[in-house]
């Protein structure tokens, strides 16, 4: 991992050979992520995010996450627009940024997950982050989040989507453990793998949604499911 340009199939090989011990350690142990960085490098690299995931469930995360995801998204927005009070202006704000007969897909989707944590009662002021490129932000404090990184000059609007951004990061227990990532979909979709990966518990800020994308889109785990999700899983069924 430390060559410029590491082997990627020399990487998976030994990340397939060494799953097991890895589980052993990352699940008896639970050792702090900066820790799972020098041990396991491989495994924060979007690659191996997947494959990993895929050991766990035998489930492909990224064609199963956007596939369930875009299915939800006409309904997700025409929920948003039902929407009162501050939860609904934020909602609206969403939408007034997808506008009807928009075609970019990225932007759906961002504006679909930015809102399933209104939708869900998850507090987001600290999990959706944004600095300018010429920024170093202060991590210290956060436990996890989704940096968006925006050019210098684009002006700090309210609730934007900030779907013109120069790069995105994860960030675990202060530290940046993945950057340069697509888009924040991407990101979101990296974070969730990541955190199964790694056997960490769901932030009680984002517990519901996360519990969401498991149990609802992708399916995993028992079937009974917390009022919340329960509720939004109706509404999402529903005509």
């Amino acid at each position: 991992m430390k060559k410029r340009c590491p082997t990627a199939t020399l990487i998976s090989k030994i990340m397939d050979s060494t799953y097991a011990l890895r589980r052993q350690e990352l699940v008896n142990s639970e050792p702090p992520v900066k820790d799972t960085i020098e041990r396991w490098p491989a495994l924060f690299t979007e690659s191996q995010v997947m494959a990993e995931f895929c050991r766990l469930t035998s489930k492909n995360l990224k064609i199963e996450f956007f596939k369930e995801l875009d299915k939800y998204t006409p309904r997700c927005l025409d929920i948003f627009k039902s929407k009162g009070g501050r939860a609904g202006q934020t909602l609206k704000a969403y939408l007034h940024q997808v506008a009807p007969g928009n075609t970019d897909v990225t932007a759906k989707r961002t504006a679909v997950l930015r809102g399933l944590l209104i939708l869900l009662g998850d507090e987001n002021k600290d999990f959706f982050m944004t600095c300018f490129d010429c920024d170093e932000p202060d991590l210290a404090n956060t436990s996890i989040g989704i940096l968006t990184v925006i050019p210098e000059g684009t002006p700090p609007l309210p609730d934007s989507l900030n779907l013109e951004s120069s790069a995105t990061a994860l960030i675990l227990e202060g530290t940046i453990v993945m950057d340069h990532l697509e888009n924040l979909p991407a990101a979101f979709c990296q974070l969730f793998g990541l955190i199964y990966a790694l056997n960490l518990k769901y932030p009680e800020q984002i517990k519901n949604t996360m519990d969401f994308i498991q149990r609802v889109l992708l399916s995993l785990g028992h079937k009974t499911l917390r009022p919340k999700i329960q509720s939004l899983k109706n509404l999402l069924c529903s005509e």
